[in-house]
Formats: C-alpha cells, sequence, structure tokens
C-alpha cells in the first residue's frame, strides 16, 4: 500500500508550524525567564536592530550532528544561533544573534559554521557584520568540534578586518574562548548585564586562591575603566542596539568606500564661544570636548571608550555631514599627558579610521608623556611608538589644530606636520616647543640662574625670553611646522574647508605585506 501523498496545503501547513517551532528558540518557558531577566531574545534584539521587515534569516533549519553526551536526536533550534542579513537604515548588514534559550546559547561546530559564514557573506557583499553574544561558552557535548567551530570563526574576524566593520554586542554572559571574537573585532558594546573573561571566578578561585565576584571580574564597568576592551557602556538591550545604529552610521559599509554624507546646512559662521573654552593660562584646565562639540554638526560627537584612558578624547562626529575621527588631548586628565593606555587607545582608532577611510582631526594640549618608573617600566618607549606609527602609516586626510600646549616627543606623536599632516592649524594660544619654558630654562640657562643676585627675577626674565622666542605659534608656522594661525572662532571653517580640499587625497605607500607596528 501506497504512502498517502501530501498536498501542497498541507505541506505548506507542516512548513509553517516548523517554522513557528524554531523560531520559538527553547521554549515559552525559557523564552519568559530570558525577559523576566531583563534581557531581549535574540530574535527581538534583531527585530530591534534592523529596519522592519528587511531582515532574511539564513540557516534556521540548520541541525548539528552529535551523538554523544545526551546529543542524539537532540533538538536545538537553529543550533542556537539565529544568522541571516536586513537593513540598517537602507543600508546592508550582515549579522548572528546568539539565542540564550538554546542550550545556553553555547557555540557548537554548527553554530560557529553558521557564524562564520554570515561573516563570508558580510565580506563578499562588502558589508558591515553584526554579532549579538549571549553564551555561556563552547558546547563541551561537542568536544574538539566546538573548538574547531571557534577557530574558523576567530580566523574570518581577521578576513574581515580592515575591510568591513565589525561591531560586537554582548547582552549576556561571554566566556572562554567566546570572549576572543569580541576582541577581534572593531568595537565592543555591552550591555550593564553582560560579563566578559577567560576563565571565571570559580576557576580563579581554584588556580590562584584569588577570590572576586563576576561582575568585578568582567563586567562593563571594568572593561571600560581598566582592561579597555569596551568601547561603549548600554544600559540595556534596546541602549546597545541604538548605540550600534548611531555608530554604523559614522562608518562605511567598507574600505573600499566612503562614510554617508548626511545632509548638511553649509553653516561655518565664527563661533565666538571658541574664542573662551580654552583658558589662556597653560597650566589651567578645560574639558576639550567642548571643543569638539563646538566645531561638529549639531554638537552631535560620539565618544569612543569614554572610560578608558581619559587623559585623550576620541570619536566621532561630523563637519558638513561628512563622517570625521577625533583624536584629542584631555587637560582635564594628568593635564593631558600621554600614557601608556592613551597611546594605544588613540592609535587603535586612528588606524581603524584610516582603514575606513575617514579623514582624522587632531585636538592638542599635549605637556609631553607622562613621566614615572611605572610608565617606563610598562613600555611607554614601546606604547608611545604605536602612535608615531599609526599617524605615520595613516593616508586618509590628516588635520593637527594647536590649541594650547604641545611639547616634545609628544607633540609629533599627536599627528605633527612630520609625520605626515596635511594641515597644522594654530591658535594664538599654541605653545610649540621641545618643552616647557620653565624647564627649558633649568636646562638651558642654569648657569646663567645660579650667577645672578636675583635667581628668581632673572630665571622669570630668562623664562619669558624662551617664551617669546620659541613657545609661541608665529616661531612654528616661522618654520612652515604650522600652516596658518587661526582665530578659535574660525575653526569650524577652516576644517570645514581644509576637509573638502582634501577630499580627493591620495598617496601612495611602498609595496610590502604590512607594516610591524610596535605591539
Amino acid at each position: 500500500m501506497s504512502a498517502e501523498v501530501k498536498t501542497m496545503e498541507q505541506l505548506v501547513a507542516e512548513l509553517r508550524a516548523r517554522r513557528e517551532q524554531l523560531k520559538a528558540g527553547g521554549g515559552a518557558d525559557r523564552l519568559a525567564k530570558q525577559t523576566k531577566d531583563g534581557k531581549r531574545t535574540a530574535r527581538e534584539r534583531v527585530d530591534d536592530l534592523v529596519d522592519p521587515d528587511s531582515f532574511e534569516e539564513i540557516g534556521l533549519f540548520a541541525r548539528h550532528r552529535q551523538t554523544e553526551f545526551g546529543m542524539l536526536g537532540k533538538e536545538v533550534p537553529a543550533d542556537g544561533v539565529v544568522t541571516g542579513a536586513a537593513t540598517v537604515d537602507g543600508r546592508l548588514v550582515h549579522l548572528a544573534s546568539q539565542d540564550f534559550t538554546v542550550l545556553g546559547g553555547s557555540a557548537g561546530e554548527v553554530h560557529s559554521l553558521k557564524v562564520a559564514e554570515a561573516m563570508e557573506l558580510s565580506l563578499h557583499t562588502g558589508t558591515p557584520f553584526v554579532f549579538i553574544n549571549d553564551s555561556g561558552g563552547a558546547r563541551v557535548q561537542e568536544g574538539i568540534d566546538s573548538l574547531s567551530g571557534y577557530g574558523k570563526v576567530f580566523f574570518t574576524n581577521v578576513s574581515l578586518s580592515g575591510a568591513v566593520p565589525q561591531i560586537s554586542l554582548i547582552c549576556g554572559p561571554c566566556a572562554g574562548g567566546a570572549a576572543y571574537s569580541p576582541a577581534l573585532t572593531d568595537f565592543v558594546i555591552m550591555t550593564r548585564k553582560a560579563q566578559m573573561f577567560i576563565t571565571g571566578p570559580q576557576v580563579i578561585k581554584q588556580v590562584t586562591g584569588e577570590q572576586i565576584t563576576a561582575e568585578a571580574l568582567g563586567g562593563a564597568e571594568t572593561h571600560m575603566a581598566h582592561s579597555g576592551v569596551a568601547h561603549f557602556i548600554a544600559e540595556d538591550d534596546q541602549d546597545a542596539v541604538h548605540t550600534c545604529r548611531r555608530l554604523l552610521s559614522f562608518l562605511p559599509s567598507n574600505n573600499l568606500e566612503d562614510a554617508p554624507r548626511i545632509e548638511h546646512d553649509d553653516d561655518v559662521d565664527p563661533n565666538p564661544e571658541l574664542n573662551t573654552i580654552v583658558p589662556v593660562e597653560p597650566k589651567r584646565g578645560y574639558d576639550v570636548r567642548d571643543v569638539i562639540a563646538a566645531v561638529v554638526d549639531q554638537g552631535d560627537f560620539l565618544e569612543v571608550q569614554a572610560g578608558y584612558a581619559m587623559n585623550m578624547v576620541v570619536g566621532f562626529g561630523r563637519i558638513l555631514g561628512r563622517s570625521v575621527g577625533f583624536v584629542a588631548n584631555q587637560p582635564q586628565v594628568l593635564s593631558g599627558a600621554i600614557d601608556i593606555n592613551a597611546a594605544t587607545k588613540a592609535s587603535r582608532f586612528i588606524r581603524f579610521c584610516n582603514a575606513f577611510n575617514i579623514p582624522l582631526v587632531t585636538f592638542v594640549d599635549v605637556p609631553g608623556f607622562l613621566p614615572g618608573v611605572q610608565q617606563e617600566h610598562g613600555g611607554i618607549i614601546r606604547h608611545g611608538a604605536k602612535m608615531l606609527f599609526a599617524y605615520s602609516a595613516t593616508t586618509v586626510p590628516k588635520i593637527q589644530v594647536i590649541l594650547r600646549k604641545s611639547y616634545g616627543g609628544a607633540h609629533l606623536a599627536m599627528g605633527s606636520k612630520d609625520l605626515g599632516a596635511d594641515r597644522v592649524f594654530a591658535w594664538p594660544t599654541a605653545e610649540v616647543a621641545v618643552m616647557g619654558a620653565e624647564g627649558a630654562v633649568e636646562i638651558v640657562f642654569r648657569k646663567e640662574v645660579e650667577a645672578a643676585d636675583d635667581k628668581a627675577a632673572k630665571r622669570a626674565e630668562l623664562i619669558q625670553q624662551y617664551k617669546a622666542t620659541f613657545s609661541t605659534p608665529y616661531a612654528a608656522a616661522g618654520r612652515r611646522l604650522v600652516d596658518d594661525v587661526i582665530e578659535p572662532a574660525d575653526t569650524r571653517k577652516h576644517l570645514a574647508q581644509a576637509l573638502e580640499y582634501l577630499h580627493a587625497k591620495r598617496e601612495q605607500r611602498p609595496p610590502k605585506k604590512h607594516g610591524l607596528i610596535p605591539l
């Protein structure tokens, strides 16, 4: 007796039922628990991120092939990860979203292959890749197959690096080897419910005897303030998605395109506020973010790693609708001196902007590299050299604006003319010198000061003489290390004009695999 042939209506009904079952992930109870814990589900996060009705899922029916440790015949919907393509503000992206309701979002062989394949599609189509992480780690039941899957993801992360932007959202646990994929991406956005670490508190306690909570070990604040792993902290999943969308708006889809230029109003009128933001007194602090806000469109500045190495400010803004990367010393913190963490933070940002055709504007008010035994032993020479390398290797338009102090090697490290700046502007308050006048006098005129009857008066006289000779923008302009001395109020106009004229800049470098940055 032959089997009954199903009608198309029956087949379609079966298809719909299968799809609904798979989209339910770990089931109603686990989905409800995810919501109760204050977290969005994997599919809700995708819906929040992308334009309505734009998501095309790839791999919904994917199945694992494991038979050991209770996996034989075990249903693992979509193998615990949602992958596909969609648009964000009308621009194509590829993405993956781990489903914690399915085996804790654990990464098995097929799970990781789905992620890697979505990444490869982003590379083939020249579109950003977004990975929403919420996973307990490797799927132990799958053993080495799970480990191999991680390796394929890491390899593909590196293939994408510098070709398309990669953004990681950490919306839950991200432990063990799983943490290395976000670390290989360009930006990491962590929610306050997220945690990242290679070895958890229990393992650390067993191995070293140290006791620490998971939050203190790998929470968002820890990775912002101490490790520098996180670039943004989000209050919750919706805030993380909002930050991701905002970040994408500043970025091109790939390294062969420019970032989208949005509508603007052509306003480059003088901003008198800029004439008063920076104190004339060189030792008085101020917030350099006020300077940035005064030159970007609508004061809209997206700061990156705002809580890490806060003596250096980096982030994205727009000038006449064009995306710009900003690097600036922050006089409010360590007087704006460059330390190890600040050098690394700036260097990584500079290299990202160069890879993705985003011009750089550097605001300089730097007394030098931070002195101290800890800095020297920690390798400030090696880490400071990263900035010299990053700026020197950069071929996008580079504009330096010297606000106040610009001393010694730190002057060079902040993207000087000698390191390839295309335009260097200086405010009347600018001081470009090997060091501050006070220190220079102690070295150059020590004998004259010692021989004077009134040492204090002689020192003051020589300090003033040194300042008049070297610590002015006009001395640097006379040596053509400064292109123009400008009124602060006109800074936005000069930046806008320079960016327009430099937009078509082309610069060829010697052919080679890659330079060897001092890591």
